[in-house]
């Protein structure tokens, strides 16, 4: 079975059908199916449509204004997207 993804009118995914997200990890943008996400599903998605990330890398949530407030989110957390929902994933070792 085939998703459907397609946008109504406003912006809206019409009932029954998966709306198509953009968000962004490491400043790239990222689509992903709907706005409930895992750490791991967005980590997924990135490396498949070509951010240079593995997957064990750590991925944070961007807060706010800046890269400076950020929360850590594990494989396993829930998390819900919307256009504007950024993220930064980094190797466990990378001292930046």
């Amino acid at each position: 079975m085939e998703t459907q993804v397609r946008e109504a009118p406003g912006g809206a995914a019409p009932h029954g059908v998966v709306e198509l997200i953009t968000v962004h990890v490491n400043e790239r943008p990222v689509q992903v199916h709907g706005h409930d996400q895992t750490g791991l599903s967005i980590k997924e998605a990135a490396i498949s449509q070509g951010v240079p990330i593995k997957l064990d890398f750590v991925l944070s949530i961007e807060k706010g204004h800046g890269h400076d407030r950020t929360k850590s989110i594990d494989d396993t957390d829930p998390v819900e997207v919307t256009d504007h929902s950024r993220f930064c994933a980094n190797d466990d070792d990378d001292n930046s």
